[in-house]
This record gives structure tokens, sequence and C-alpha cells, in this order.
């Protein structure tokens, strides 16, 4: 439950015309807000959680309480998703697929990674990107890749029938626009992942998408598959934000299949890196990989998923052929045009602020406010 930033410089271009619903920090506790035609309403009487109100569309403005015009809104943004579990998906892009497997073959070392690329994508860049998971010809690609001594386990989930699925970050350990983002102090080979995440409710519904964060450590992950729970969750190391877009007749799944992903970095010495993803480059549909996550599994809370991402940063930061790492004082800016953008600033996790407010404390906020009683069935 930690976030803050002013909402007015981080909206969609057409923010007055949609309709989204966010966490906003009040003097009482966290709250749940819809914005309808450029105004927001606070809904904690309706749904006094963003999970209950996914399950409770669609909603009107007069169900809830006034707040005044989005843009002056003087209330601390946090991460738009509280009780949902947080999923990612990753290996979803043919040149991520890629990078994971320099990162293993390289064991983490930044140093090896550029001849491993080169020999690889003269190998596999072509092949991989045309075919689909799980297909004859997938099939085919991996039968030449194992006889060449060139298989992964980071191919296997980028072209074989099973999606990669992981746990991202614990129940309301998200961040939000603004909030300051986590990479381990002892990893020294690390990047962000820009990615557009899906909102999907108890009935397993995709019902809107925002912009996340999924911070990585090449290095861990590269080391071992394994680490991937050190490489993945740490404190403040998922960002969320900055609204949710409810998907209607004007902002469809077809937006997000469609959507450019744009990254700016902006380092405290003056650097500055700039990157897409392209979205229809996706080698799953985005509504295929929410069938995988459901498929034995139930999420009465409704969940958030991460759809991975095409950006792979290999532009060199500092010596020639080390290729990107982050380094503390970055400025992260995610953004699409009818998403908005989200920006952090990047700390250690030992120096982000600790997460402290868990399930219990956000229950009894809830109780305290007589909210929980106003919302039984």
């Amino acid at each position: 439950m930690r976030g803050n930033g002013s909402v007015a410089d981080i909206l969609p271009s057409d923010w007055r015309a949609g309709r989204f619903v966010g966490r906003v920090m009040t003097p009482a506790g966290p709250t749940p807000i819809l914005v309808v035609d450029g105004m927001a309403y606070d809904m904690a009487r309706v749904a006094p959680t963003i999970s209950l109100l996914m399950d409770r569309l669609p909603l009107y403005p007069a169900q809830g309480e006034s707040l005044g015009a989005l843009d002056a809104l003087d209330l601390p943004l946090l991460s738009p998703v509280d009780l949902q579990c947080v999923k990612a998906c990753g290996v979803t892009f043919a040149l991520s697929a890629i990078e994971r497997v320099i990162e293993e073959r390289a064991r983490g070392d930044s140093t090896a990674a550029a001849e491993i690329r080169g020999r690889l994508e003269e190998r596999v860049g072509g092949s991989i990107r045309a075919v689909n998971p799980g297909s004859p010809e997938a099939a085919a690609l991996k039968a030449a890749l194992i006889e060449d001594g060139l298989w992964s386990q980071y191919l296997e989930v980028a072209i074989g029938p099973d999606a990669e699925v992981f746990t991202k970050a614990p129940v309301l350990a998200t961040v939000g626009a603004g909030a300051q983002i986590g990479i381990r102090s002892d990893s020294t080979w690390n990047n962000p992942e820009p990615e557009i995440v899906l909102i999907v409710n108890a009935s397993g519904e995709a019902v809107g998408a925002t912009l996340g964060n999924d911070v990585n450590l090449r290095d861990f992950e590269g080391r071992s598959a394994l680490l991937l729970g050190k490489a993945k969750d740490n404190n403040a190391s998922c960002a969320l934000g900055p609204l949710i877009r409810l998907f209607d007749a004007d902002f469809t799944i077809d937006d997000v299949r469609n959507a450019e992903v744009a990254l700016t970095i902006d380092g405290p010495e003056g650097y500055r890196l700039e990157g897409t993803s392209s979205m229809n480059q996706i080698s799953r549909d985005p509504l295929e990989l929410v069938r995988q996550t459901l498929s034995e599994h139930q999420y009465p809370d409704g969940f958030a998923l991460f759809l991975g991402t095409l950006f792979a940063p290999v532009q060199d930061r500092d010596d020639p052929g080390r290729g990107f790492t982050h380094k503390v004082g970055d400025v992260v800016t995610i953004a699409t045009s009818r998403l908005g953008r989200l920006t952090n600033e990047v700390v250690t996790s030992k120096d982000a602020p600790p997460w402290t407010g868990g399930l219990a404390d956000f229950m009894f906020n809830l109780a305290k406010r007589g909210l929980l009683k106003s919302n039984v069935a």
C-alpha cells in the first residue's frame, strides 16, 4: 500500500473519454476510485477493494461520492490492485527468448553475453520468429536445436505448448506510480521490463489493463532458473499503474494486442536509454495467457497478469560489451498513449520503503471504517 505522485502529468492522452479504476490514499486509508468523463468518485461504499470492484462491473458515478476532477485530485496514487494475485508470463516474445538463452549460457556474466548473442541469433533468430508455439513447426525447430546443442529451457516456454506463468509479488506488495522501485543490492546485471498488465476478475474475465514494470535481475536468473524467485520478487520490485483502464467499446483487448509500450531510462550521470515493446509481436495471444493461467487454478480475488516484454536492453552503459544495468537514481518511465505513464526511481530493495501494510492491517483498516459490514452479501 505504497505510492505517491501527482496525477496531472501521467494520464493517458484521452483520459477524459475513458473509464478508469484506481486506488488513492485518503486520510482514512486506501480507497478505490472510479473515473468517468474526467471526474473521480470514491467507490469504497460500493466495494472497499479493487478486487471486489472488478466483480461489480459496470460501475456508475452515481454509486460513489464525487472527489472532483481527476487532474486536480490531491491524494497520493497507490498501486491500482489490492487483493489480486500478481502473476507474470515470461519469454512471450522471440527476442526475449533469445536474451534468456544468452543469460543462461553466460551464467549471469554480462561480459560473455555479446559473443553468445551473435551466435545464437545467427542460428535461430529468424526461425524462432516464424513458428507458432506448440505447433508441428515448433516441434521440428526444437528437434533441430537439440541436435545442434542449442536447446534451452527458455526456448521450451517460447515455442513449446506451455507458457511460463509465475507469481511475481505477494498480495498488496506492489508499488504505484511515483514510488521507488527496488533491485537487490547484490545484483550487478539487471533491467526494467516494461509490460502491459491485464486485470482479470474472479470470473476469469479480462476487464481492463494497466502498465507494469517487472523488474528483473539478469545475473541471478542467468546463474540458474531456480533463482527466479530471487530475481523477480524483492522489496519494491513490482510497479503497476497509474490506473486500470476498463475495457469498453472504445478500448478493447485489440488495443492491448496492438499497443506500443515505450520505455525511457534517465540515469543520474546523464545516461539515457530509449526502447519500445511492440505487442503485435507477442508469440502468444494475451487471452491465451489468461487461459493458461486459469487452466488448473482458481483466483477468487482475481489476478493481475504481466504479459511479457519485447524489450531487451543491450546498449552499453559503461564499459564496451558489458551492456546495460541499472544504477541507483535511474528514473524509469513506461508509457502508452492510452494507459498513461508509469514513472519510478530505482533504489536498492534494502533502501526502498519497507512493505509493512499486509493483509491483516488492510482488513483491520476496512473494518474500522465500517466497510466490511456494509459489503456483506
